[in-house]
């Protein structure tokens, strides 16, 4: 989005965040970058590495600087690696700070709870802050959670993907609540509606998404064999790549791809960002994850692509597909559960492809983009005092 709002406030942004793909929290980091410069502000986006994102990123009117940046991965989670992540902090503090008095933005955007020493800089440096937050690690130990949400007590304003985050949030400290706001993710759909194939042939199964365990891939896997078993004929297509830290999944992945079962009834595609190029040749969309997620955008571009969805009822997932007729909750993990559900949804598959189609409209005007830049767009406005705009 080129176009700017006559009425915005000229602010000078800076945006903060972890990598530089194309997964969820990127594209909302990227959703964020064209309200800043639609809103008439000056956006100057920080990354850690080069990637596909910075492109899109200079494309949507940023400026980009790619420089090191201390980040917590979810490896980290423990009271060793948050001591790792203090200490790669310690080092890089003065730089940074430094970085931030010379460029001396308005107010900055810290996208990611990943990133904390980045909120208690800003405010150092007396530059208001808003940490927009795409993470609700319920799983981690209590003091792990206090202590990763600590550094948000110093922020101006919170911008929470979830209810289930902001509970989570609320939860290791109850302060928050009261300066944070829930904002949706912002789902682009598909560029022109997505009609469900006829014919006969295999049931299209798919799944997007990171391969990893907590997404819940062997899991499918699992269900999926099962369902051959119960003589469906059915494909399942995997979308997705195994992030660095996760080489030696990727190899259990490989092995268990070997079973014979899944020959020539498994296919695996590698990461691949046109999401809804697959969603078109597929019936059902599948979002298994074993352990909580903040909210789901996957499962939301199935809706929006009008397919039947069948998701963990875990975490922000079950927000993400509320009021959806053609969804189905499943226990987070329970192959068996997953494997039922889908044979249940494949008896069904015509009335839920109309069902699935009548209710994509619905969705796409609850996850807008324009809704989601609007709230971005609102939430650094109020953290700035009015006197320095």
């Amino acid at each position: 989005m080129s176009e700017r709002d006559p009425g915005g406030q000229d602010l000078r942004v800076l945006l903060v965040h972890p990598g530089a793909g194309l997964y969820g929290s990127d594209r909302m980091l990227l959703e964020a970058v064209r309200a800043v410069v639609a809103a008439g502000s000056r956006a100057l986006l920080l990354v850690p590495e080069d990637g596909p994102l910075v492109e899109l990123a200079r494309q949507a009117g940023a400026r980009v600087l790619v420089r090191p940046v201390p980040v917590l991965r979810k490896s980290a989670l423990s009271p060793r690696g948050l001591l790792g992540l203090a200490a790669r902090s310690a080092v890089s503090t003065a730089r940074d700070g430094a970085l931030v008095r010379r460029l001396r933005p308005d107010v900055v955007y810290v996208s990611t709870l990943t990133l904390p020493t980045w909120v208690l800089l800003a405010r150092a440096a007396g530059v208001p802050v808003v940490c927009h937050v795409h993470e609700a690690e319920s799983q981690a130990a209590g003091p792990v959670r206090r202590a990763l949400a600590a550094p948000l007590l110093a922020a101006s304003r919170l911008l929470v993907n979830s209810e289930y985050s902001l509970a989570v949030l609320a939860e290791s400290w109850p302060a928050l609540a009261s300066r944070a706001s829930v904002l949706p993710n912002g789902v682009q759909g598909p560029s022109a509606p997505v009609p469900a194939r006829r014919g006969g042939g295999a049931l299209r199964l798919l799944y997007v998404g990171r391969l990893s365990r907590r997404k819940g891939v062997l899991v499918v896997l699992d269900a999926f064999a099962r369902v051959l078993a119960d003589r469906v004929n059915a494909h399942l297509d995997l979308v997705g790549d195994v992030f660095g830290e996760h080489a030696e999944f990727g190899r259990e992945l490989d092995d268990r791809l070997r079973d014979t079962v899944f020959a020539g009834r498994v296919t695996v595609h590698g990461f691949d960002p046109d999401v809804y190029a697959h969603l078109a040749r597929a019936d059902v969309l599948l979002v298994p994850s074993v352990l909580p997620e903040p909210f789901g955008n996957t499962a939301v571009e199935g809706v929006l692509a009008g397919r039947p969805v069948v998701v963990s009822d875990v975490g922000g997932l079950p927000e993400a597909v509320a009021g959806v007729p053609s969804a189905r909750l499943v226990p987070a993990g329970d192959a068996a559960a997953l494997a039922r559900a889908v044979v249940e949804v494949a008896s069904a598959l015509p009335e839920l492809l109309a069902r699935a189609a009548e209710h994509a409209p619905v969705a796409a005007g609850r996850f807008a983009p324009e809704r989601f830049r609007a709230g971005v767009v609102e939430g650094l406005r109020s953290a700035v005092p009015a006197g320095s705009r």
